[in-house]
């Protein structure tokens, strides 16, 4: 057994955006050897000082290898320091840091300079030097992982630890549809009342893969309801009757379909901590989010105050220092909130005016992500916008501010992310839309179903 392992057993050689995206990926490999070259340990030494997001998970990711290796000495280094491992696992990787400059050029016509060149060519000798153990370049950077293929590398891979699914058309879409009628398809159930709400209680083979807060719709446009428990036995159902739940309406905007109308049911429920929205541009995200937040802010007085905040372009880094507060700075980058707050006021008589009122009245703060960190936020409902190209770290970040009595919405467009490290996959929205699919105090609705404009759905199809 023990033979065949050290035959199975592979080099994993790391880039740098691996421990900037991940600082603890170097654990994360079991019984396999993790390679990290000299150049990448420089490359974490420039970003640790500089005044990024990313220079936190820099500076993580060095104290993380300091830790494993600060009483070794320099030929166990060489030779290899054990990964700490669980107690379960007695074939533990090692650890090897590698000096990479002195390592000849294996291709010639590869740049040496280069901190990636550096890199692949690390890869490249150890695949010659340690045939025939499988060698494995891992790195997010799409552009490298092809120079390395190109250059002789026969292994190269993306780090899919943390992906949660393979193909974004597989993402939860926070409801179900029933073909036909949900009557002829449930057929038995069990019904009880108890005041104005109707429960259903149908079998688990009915819904074996249900979750929690999913809802539940069907073609025939005859039910609508919502899980609200699973056993082994049994799912217990809400019913939520399809035409009440279209004309549920907030800050006089009524639902176009039902999937409006889901979100708007999720987004009013005191009880769901948190609500994802996601779909295409122009169906309806952010205003259906903040209509919902005006009405529990003002009209209900249910939460203190709305903070809207999204990353930046330039994938969340500073706001710069030109003059002017921090709310001025983020304006443009918000300007899809007035632009919707705009939409619901069209009709007043004085509509900047009224926009103005609003903003001071439900005490609508603009935030950006930078300045989140550290904060607790309570009794407010926290709007977070474009969250697609934020990373799961960047979300758990936000996720974490929450206190007491706060509401956090989170909406994004897989289809459109700006962020150079990010892909529909590796996204922190699809990471929180995966890993809260089953929490009993959020939802997720995917508002695909929606029809938007001639003019945006022909451009999504056609360019």
């Amino acid at each position: 057994m023990a033979r065949r392992r050290a035959k199975d057993k592979k080099i994993y050689v790391l880039d740098t955006n691996i421990l900037l995206h991940e600082p603890f990926a170097f654990l994360n490999f079991q019984e396999h050897d993790v390679v990290i070259p000299m150049t990448v340990l420089e490359e974490l030494d420039h970003i640790k000082d500089k005044h990024k997001d990313v220079s936190r998970e820099a500076r993580i990711a060095i104290r993380a290898l300091e830790d494993v290796l600060k009483d070794a000495t320099p030929e166990q280094m060489l030779q290899g320091v054990a990964l700490p491992s669980h107690a379960e696992e007695k074939n533990a990787g090692h650890l090897f840091i590698i000096n990479d400059h002195h390592i000849s050029d294996q291709i010639p016509g590869l740049p040496g300079g280069e901190n990636d060149h550096l890199i692949i060519n690390t890869a490249l000798f150890l695949q010659r030097e340690k045939a025939p153990t499988k060698v494995i370049l891992v790195t997010k950077d799409i552009n490298m992982r092809l120079k390395a293929k190109g250059a002789g590398l026969k292994l190269v891979e993306d780090y899919r630890t943390d992906q949660l699914i393979d193909d974004v058309r597989f993402l939860y879409k926070g409801y179900y549809k029933f073909s036909g009628d949900f009557w002829s398809v449930v057929k038995d159930c069990r019904t009880h009342n108890e005041g104005r709400e109707t429960y259903h209680f149908v079998p688990r083979s009915v819904l074996p893969n249900a979750y929690i807060n999913e809802y539940l719709i069907d073609e025939a446009e005859t039910f609508a309801g919502r899980v609200l428990e699973i056993n082994e036995q049994e799912i217990k159902i809400l019913d939520l009757g399809f035409e009440r739940l279209m004309h549920k309406h907030a800050w006089g905007i009524h639902p176009k379909n039902i999937y409006q109308a889901m979100a708007l049911n999720a987004l009013l429920d005191p009880d769901m901590d948190l609500v994802i929205l996601t779909g295409p541009a122009g169906c309806g995200k952010t205003l259906i989010a903040l209509a919902a937040a005006l009405e529990l802010v003002i009209e209900k007085g249910m939460y203190d105050k709305v903070i809207v905040t999204r990353n930046t372009p330039e994938i969340a880094e500073s706001i710069g220092f030109l003059p002017g507060t921090e709310e001025e700075k983020m304006a443009p980058w918000l300007a899809a909130i007035t632009d919707s707050l705009e939409v619901l006021h069209k009709t007043d008589e004085h509509p900047h005016a009224s926009v103005q009122y609003i903003m001071d009245k439900a005490n609508i703060q603009f935030k950006s992500v930078n300045f989140m960190r550290g904060r607790s936020i309570q009794n407010a409902i926290v709007l977070l916008d474009e969250c697609q190209n934020l990373s799961a770290a960047q979300l758990k970040t936000i996720i974490t501010r929450c206190g007491e009595g706060t509401k956090l919405i989170c909406s994004g467009n897989l289809s459109q992310i700006d962020s150079n490290y990010l892909t529909a996959v590796t996204s922190g929205l699809t990471y929180i839309v995966e890993r809260f699919k089953n929490f009993e105090g959020s939802t997720t609705i995917n508002l695909n179903g929606v029809v938007r404009s001639r003019l945006a759905s022909f451009a999504e199809a056609n360019l």
